[in-house]
């Protein structure tokens, strides 16, 4: 079974409209065509493909319409693609939720393509299901407010990486902001994680002193700009975990990110930190993703 059938199986699975599949499957016929027509040779070419699904949840009726979101990277003869498979909407006054689940295409390695492409269609799910619970409960109670947006941006997409970050924002009064990164060598198809960068865990401390001097820096700087410290809350930022997000930039530099209100107040919102390499280039296994 090909990835883009796998594709449409998933849509299936998530109740699809029966017509749906044929739309993306011509629209996806259509792109490949221009594609072949226009496709350069040099190697950092990017080629753009309108390539979605979305279907819009109202409290009666179910339609489906259509998100435009698709990027192409030529890499070694072959194209990877991370297009929007899946778009789920609620819009019902007071409550409002607009979540796109990512798809990846043109993996080498099929395991690890279908591993993460399941692992986004069951985040989604698990949102939108959770959404509408809250919903029923709200309902109950006399009514509120509730919104929910989840979504994705490529990070960095060139030879050799693919960054992937999906985020979801939570509103109920105030908002909340969760991260997810995946990270990919779309060379040797491996999903690279932030212990595997490194010989051993020595790379923490290295990371967290940098982290910790850092923060002092913008805030003496800046008075605007405020952390969760030790010295100042008594329970800061003391170390990132083994599975903190990060990701890996086009030029090939670390970057640690904290979702809000995780090692900051809530104005700040996601804040990021990108990790000099001369930090860590002692620790590093070798000089390949990171320099």
């Amino acid at each position: 079974m090909s990835q883009m059938d796998k594709l449409k199986k998933d849509y299936e699975n998530t109740e699809i409209p029966n017509e749906l599949n044929e739309v993306v499957n011509a629209t996806i016929r259509e792109a490949k065509l221009e594609q072949r027509k226009k496709r350069p040779v040099f190697r950092n070419s990017i080629i753009g493909v309108a390539a979605s699904a979305a279907i819009f949840v109202g409290s009666i009726n179910v339609s489906p319409a259509f998100a435009n979101t698709m990027v192409n990277v030529p890499i070694l003869g072959s194209i990877v693609q991370v297009l929007t498979v899946q778009q789920m909407k609620v819009d019902e006054g007071t409550y409002q939720a607009d979540l796109a689940t990512p798809g990846i295409n043109g993996l080498e390695d099929e395991n690890l393509q279908t591993a993460l492409n399941d692992k986004y269609m069951a985040e989604n799910k698990e949102l939108f299901e959770q959404f509408e619970r809250e919903i029923a409960e709200l309902k109950k109670a006399g009514g509120g407010y509730l919104g929910l947006d989840a979504g994705f941006e490529v990070l960095t997409d060139n030879d050799r990486i693919l960054s992937i970050m999906r985020y979801q924002v939570n509103t109920v009064g105030s908002s909340s902001t969760t991260m997810r990164y995946d990270t990919i060598d779309k060379v040797n198809n491996v999903l690279i994680t932030l212990p595997s960068l490194f010989k051993n865990d020595s790379y923490i401390d290295a990371i967290n002193a940098y982290i910790e001097g850092e923060m002092e820096r913008q805030m003496a700087a800046d008075e605007m700009i405020s952390y969760f410290t030790e010295n100042e809350f008594g329970e800061g930022f003391t170390t990132i975990r083994p599975d903190q997000n990060f990701y890996i930039t086009d030029d090939q530099k670390l970057v640690i990110s904290f979702d809000k209100y995780e090692v900051a107040p809530g104005y700040m919102g996601v804040v990021t930190f990108e990790i000099p390499t001369e930090i860590v280039e002692d620790l590093l296994v070798s000089d390949v993703y990171i320099r």
